[in-house]
């Protein structure tokens, strides 16, 4: 058989419309060996895998055209021919080069790293086969990257170089370009409201004074719809029922710098409520559902309200176990009187049961630790206000930086649901060592171990040792908690205070105390507590020439060394909404330290300290805190004078001395 050339532009012509017969025809034979020429990379086993012919195959017309068309799908060859010498099939093939290296010039945005990062899921990458739509794919998702940050003039230009060994150089050369910023923002057809009353919503802006401490000149997509919600929860909730935004227009100016955008809107007429009612399958009295409909007879109307109303409905009857009540208020729009009725209607569906109480991500902390805190059990009735009360518990155990818990129905069933609780640790132990200086102090040593979920029981422990040139702290502190199942505590404490005042603008002296004691706290509500302990210490204090004649006249008459037991109750409660991310509540401490008449002393110590929270905005909560204190002496004893409040210095009231 003569040597023939089947090119690849065989198959080609095959595939044009109307193309009927092929211009260069073979007579079929049998393959009887093949032979790949022109291969540097490419194993000529991957080659043979793709090559749908085998020797002893009959190779045809069309079959030559379909070897061909395999051959350049696998994006290893820029150019493929097929020969025959004789019954063996001669592949040959030029492949695509590899790319050496990817260059990346001008870019001062983005790390580069993180761009070729990108380029990677585009096809582009080093040691690749080099690819001319892979290259046009990657240098799109590079300007998409800088329009995203509003650099709409960038320009990237890309040069590829062929190096020895069939490898090629990529090289992107960037222009980023100024950021485009929003010239102007125009609503049209506003009547109700000023136009710089409306624009004052929105996140988007015009350059100001402090247009350099954010990016609100910055056009963004997302932002833009955000604004447009705003605004139309703003009509909706102050009686614009029929509002709408019919348009938007945004656009760029040729040298892509300065972007103007325009809002279309129709404001409508403004509705008041006219007449309220609720129907359904109520289940819980009527009355009682009526009570918490947020909209009465005459008001303006309100989507929030609305919006409020379903959610306290459907709350309520998830009080009682409908984890699927279904509220819609339906309206009934009277457009002349520019009056809307709305008819809540209630499916409360199938009372609903908790099947399983699954806990998750909690690597360290036990389950235990956590299901205790729960209020929502295994085979009850689901109860919405249980599984926030159960969420917030976990939330103050203080463990944990994350808590999410979600009630997804059990599949196949439609009365049960399970409770999937997903938390994500944080570290609960501190070690710290630490030397510092201060004016007051002098050369202070620190040290300590803290461990506030001890081995995951949830059990507190903490020693403490603290060195200065005024107070010297040694201390172990251990709390369990869960001392029983219904929750009461028990802790234990032991500690040594030494104090040296010589240095100190306060009268003059040293004390020298050694105590310990016991604690139990006993809840009474969800979120209120009280405490009570017992301690016994032995204080021994010296005086020095200076010590002023009081603190003598004490020495003399109760003497160096006095002995106390201390008797301790305290209140507590603490309503906020999260311990992690607390927006509202409040926390409150009272506690009263009494020396009990058994040995010489006699004084008390009352203190009140509160924290409030109050929530200004959607990310903004005001915290107010502050603390009260009085102490004195009983049964014609004082007030000891190393038992005093202190206040000043960093701690307490800055810009006033210590002590």
């Amino acid at each position: 058989m003569n040597k023939k050339m089947l090119a690849g532009m065989i198959f080609l012509l095959c595939t044009l419309p109307g193309f009927i017969s092929p211009v260069w025809a073979i007579e079929p034979f049998t393959v009887k060996d093949i032979r790949v020429e022109g291969i540097q990379r490419t194993e000529p086993g991957t080659v043979f895998s793709y090559l749908p012919i085998k020797v002893g195959d009959t190779m045809d017309d069309q079959q030559a055209a379909t070897a061909i068309h395999a051959l350049y799908a696998t994006g290893f060859f820029k150019d493929v021919k097929l020969k025959v010498d004789h019954g063996v099939l001669i592949v040959q093939v030029r492949e695509r080069p590899s790319i050496a290296s990817i260059e990346i010039n001008g870019a001062k945005d983005f790390p580069k790293d993180q761009l070729k990062e990108s380029m990677k899921y585009a096809g582009l990458a080093e040691a690749r086969i080099f690819d001319k739509g892979a290259l046009d794919k990657a240098t799109q998702e590079l300007k998409r990257q800088y329009v995203a940050r509003g650099k709409y003039a960038v320009n990237v230009t890309t040069t590829v170089t062929e190096l020895e060994r069939n490898r090629v150089n990529v090289v992107f050369n960037v222009v980023e370009g100024e950021v485009a910023k929003i010239k102007q923002i125009n609503l049209v057809g506003n009547h109700a409201y000023k136009e710089m009353d409306l624009l004052n919503m929105m996140q988007l802006g015009t350059p100001g004074w402090f247009g350099w401490f954010s990016s609100n000149d910055q056009y963004s997509k997302q932002k833009l719809s955000a604004d447009m919600e705003t605004l139309r929860s703003f009509y909706m909730d102050n009686g614009y029922l029929e509002f709408n935004i019919d348009s938007t227009q945004v656009s760029i100016t040729p040298d892509k710098k300065d972007i103007y955008i325009t809002l279309n809107l129709t404001e409508g007429e403004k509705y008041t409520v006219a007449k309220v009612s609720v129907s359904g399958d109520t289940l819980i009295p009527k009355e009682e559902i009526e009570k918490l409909v947020q909209v009465k007879p005459g008001d303006t109307f309100s989507r929030k309200a609305l919006t409020e109303t379903s959610k306290k409905i459907g709350e309520r009857f998830g009080q009682d176990g409908y984890a699927f009540a279904n509220v819609n208020a339906i309206p009934e729009i009277d457009k002349e009187k520019h009056q809307v009725s709305f008819n809540f209607v209630v499916d409360p569906g199938q009372r609903v049961y908790i099947r399983r109480i699954n806990v998750a991500g909690n690597n360290k902390t036990r389950d235990e630790v956590i299901r205790r805190e729960f209020r929502q059990v295994e085979g009850e009735w689901f109860d919405v206000d249980k599984v926030k009360k159960s969420k917030q518990r976990v939330d103050k155990l203080n463990f944990f930086s994350e808590v999410n818990v979600e009630t997804p129905a059990v599949q196949g069933t439609t009365d049960q649901m399970d409770v999937n609780v997903s938390v994500k640790e944080k570290s609960t132990g501190n070690v710290s060592v630490g030397a510092g200086f201060s004016s007051g102090e002098g050369l202070v040593l620190s040290g300590g171990v803290t461990q506030s979920n001890l081995f995951g029981s949830g059990n507190y422990l903490s020693t403490q040792v603290n060195t200065g040139k005024i107070n010297q702290v040694y201390s172990v502190s251990y709390t369990n908690p869960y001392y029983t199942d219904d929750g009461v505590s028990r802790g234990f404490d032991v500690y040594k205070r030494n104090t040296d005042s010589q240095s100190t603008a306060i009268s003059q002296y040293s004390s020298h105390t050694l105590g310990g004691g016991v604690r139990f706290g006993v809840p009474i509500g969800e979120d209120t507590s009280i405490s009570y302990g017992l301690a016994v210490e032995r204080t021994q204090l010296g005086l020095f020439t200076s010590s002023p004649s009081r603190l003598t006249e004490y020495v003399n008459v109760t003497g160096s060394t006095t002995d106390n037991l201390l008797g301790t109750i305290g209140w507590g409660r603490d309503s906020r909404d999260s311990a992690i991310y607390t927006t509202e509540g409040s926390v409150q401490r009272a506690s009263a330290e009494v020396s009990l008449p058994v040995f010489d002393m006699r004084y008390y110590k009352l203190d009140y300290q509160h924290q409030w929270f109050h929530p200004v905005s959607g990310d903004v909560t005001l915290l107010l805190h502050g603390e009260a204190g009085v102490a004195g002496g009983y049964g014609g004893k004082e007030l000891p004078f190393f038992k005093n409040f202190y206040a000043g210095g960093p701690g307490s009231v800055r810009g006033y001395d210590s002590n």
